[in-house]
């Protein structure tokens, strides 16, 4: 399994810049929303009354994007950071018209 991520391939950077964000909202809610004992479905429920929160919360998650982007760049697989870098530009841009939106 552990080859899979030694690989120097678009796909597979474009794959890991979209599942760490995930991830991240994940531990995100563990982190922030468990102790509250609140579930998943409230917690996810939560973004639909308060918009103002959706770029906010997605920006913190997109930071591991830059966690992953660094490590395959310091380790020379820059086709796989190209991935996770496009990934990355494409959901800003998301970002940001969210919070020109809410």
């Amino acid at each position: 399994m552990f080859k899979l991520f030694k690989q120097d391939k678009l796909a597979l950077g474009i794959i890991l810049g979209f599942i760490a964000p995930l991830l991240a909202f994940g531990a995100y809610y563990l982190v922030f929303s468990y102790r509250s004992h609140e579930s998943f479905a409230e917690y996810v429920a939560r973004f639909k009354y308060n918009r103002g929160l959706i770029p906010k919360v997605s920006a913190l998650c997109l930071l591991a994007n830059g966690v992953i982007f660094y490590f395959y760049t310091q380790s020379r697989k820059d086709i796989t950071a190209k991935g996770i870098f496009l990934v990355t530009m494409l959901m800003a841009v998301s970002i940001l018209l969210l919070k020109l939106i809410f």
